[in-house]
């Protein structure tokens, strides 16, 4: 089947950078949209930043202008550099892709989730 397994988190004070990766593996016909969501404890989770195949990004208005996210297509990956972080970014922060598998003759198009990696901004 299909996985994402993110790293890159980590523990950080209040102006510093991470970069997030994410890396989707198994039976890949094609990727579409890829993102990262975050998740603060007690808060429903929200989306941080997109990207299609194509590249055309979006982005909530609280990271603009100091998070970037990218893709390697031929990689099956998408990073999240963040930069210039506050303690408000703190969260577990998951990867989030539109995959197509294809099953001999069928292709199945789902939406995956990695298993998180948390960022914890100190003030």
């Amino acid at each position: 089947q299909v996985q994402l397994v993110e790293s890159g988190g980590g523990l950080v004070q209040a102006g510093g950078s991470l970069r997030l990766s994410c890396v989707a593996s198994g039976s890949i016909f094609s990727i579409n949209a890829m993102g990262w969501y975050r998740q603060a404890p007690g808060k429903q989770r929200e989306l941080v930043a997109a990207i299609t195949s194509g590249g055309s990004t979006n982005y909530r208005g609280s990271v603009k202008g100091r998070f970037t996210i990218s893709r390697d297509n031929a990689k099956n990956t998408v990073y999240l550099q963040m930069n210039s972080l506050k303690p408000e970014d703190t969260a577990v922060y998951y990867c989030n892709a539109d995959i197509v598998v294809r099953n001999g003759y069928f292709f199945n198009d789902a939406i995956y989730w990695g298993q998180g990696t948390q960022v914890t901004v100190s003030s």
